[in-house]
């Protein structure tokens, strides 16, 4: 067994060293808003990203079974219907995912 002030030290070293992995980025962060290119990549990301998740689920559809590439652009008409409808990002993925599940999984399913 350790003796306590070697345990002591082994949790208080444990504590600085969460403490200060927790404070780093803000610290880090401070001093990046005032960064053009930070203002620019917080409004052009949340596109960019978007869209690489729509190629990347859309990337084999051309050699899937026609049920589930029917499921797959019913579910995407649907979700770009609800955000051009709504404008709302939470909205249009839980609506197109949630259509996807029902038809993947009953009417489409094969």
């Amino acid at each position: 067994m350790h003796d306590t002030p070697y345990i002591l030290a082994a949790v208080g070293m444990s504590a600085a060293v969460t403490w200060g992995l927790r404070a780093l980025p803000f610290a880090v962060l401070a001093r990046l808003r005032a960064s053009h290119t930070i203002t620019y990549l917080s409004t052009a990301m949340p596109a960019g990203v978007m869209v690489i998740l729509a190629v990347y689920c859309l990337r084999d559809l051309p050699s899937a079974p026609t049920h589930r590439l029917l499921a797959v652009l019913l579910a995407l008409a649907a979700t770009i219907g609800l955000h051009l409808w709504r404008r709302s990002a939470l909205l249009s993925i839980l609506g197109g995912t949630a259509i996807h599940v029902a038809l993947a999984s009953t009417v489409l399913a094969g």
